[in-house]
């Protein structure tokens, strides 16, 4: 799918969301679909998305591992799939690291901290698990800036069967997206800009958001079985 300029920024995650689901009409009511927000920051954006589409709409767990006093950008991943946790590290990235004067140490306590905090929010989010073979599954953050959490999102679906992977993203850099676009089926950006800092920069208002604000979407967003959030309009069914 060729990328698709639609501006330099969002209102908020859910303007981002809504605009994402317009530029993905071939998925609208689509059979065997389902949407899937990186939490934190993915979830609001995901469940405009899937509302917008009518799809059913739930989470998946993605902890980045930074690099310690640079924490923005990431040598790996830790991803939750089937009760398990799975892990994806940039070797090269970590060597150059090691050679630079970081240690190991540092950065198995980095990992044993997202592990740590991994494993509390699959124990209190709801929607984390899902029976996706066969299907196609919509990967949904609110954007990529190394793209290394959204490679083990991908990770995670695949080894859960997933048959057909779509990463959507309101803004990624084009390094991100030429590197998923080896591992995904499709990679779907609304805005990939020549310069890319921050993902925040792309965004008016992009708060930090709280356990609290997951929860909340993801049990009112039709994770228990429903076909679709609860906040949008019943399709219509009949002859077209």
């Amino acid at each position: 799918m060729e990328v698709e300029q639609m501006g330099m920024r969002f209102k908020d995650r859910a303007e981002a969301g809504r605009r994402l689901a317009e530029g993905l009409p071939q998925l609208r009511e689509r059979p065997d679909t389902i949407v899937l927000g990186l939490a934190r920051g993915g979830i609001p954006v995901a469940a405009a998305t899937a509302a917008g589409l009518y799809l059913p709409f739930g989470a998946v767990l993605v902890r980045k591992l930074g690099i310690p006093g640079r924490d923005e950008t990431a040598f790996g991943a830790l991803a939750w799939s089937r009760g398990d946790v799975l892990r994806i590290v940039n070797k090269p990235l970590r060597d150059l690291i090691l050679a630079r004067g970081i240690s190991q140490a540092a950065l198995d306590a980095v990992e044993a901290r997202e592990r740590s905090e991994l494993l509390r929010r699959a124990r209190e989010y709801p929607g984390t698990d899902h029976d996706l073979r066969g299907k196609t599954v919509v990967l949904v953050d609110d954007g990529l800036a190394t793209g290394a959490t959204m490679r083990a999102a991908v990770e995670a679906v695949r080894s859960a069967g997933a048959d057909t992977i779509v990463t959507a993203v309101p803004v990624a850099s084009l390094e991100a997206s030429t590197s998923l676009a080896r591992v995904c089926d499709v990679v779907m950006a609304l805005h990939t800009p020549g310069k890319f800092h921050a993902v925040g920069a792309f965004y008016d208002h992009f708060e930090q958001l709280s356990d609290a604000d997951v929860v909340s979407q993801l049990e009112g967003a039709g994770v228990a079985g429903r076909p679709w959030p609860a906040s949008a309009p019943a399709p219509n069914k009949g002859p077209r």
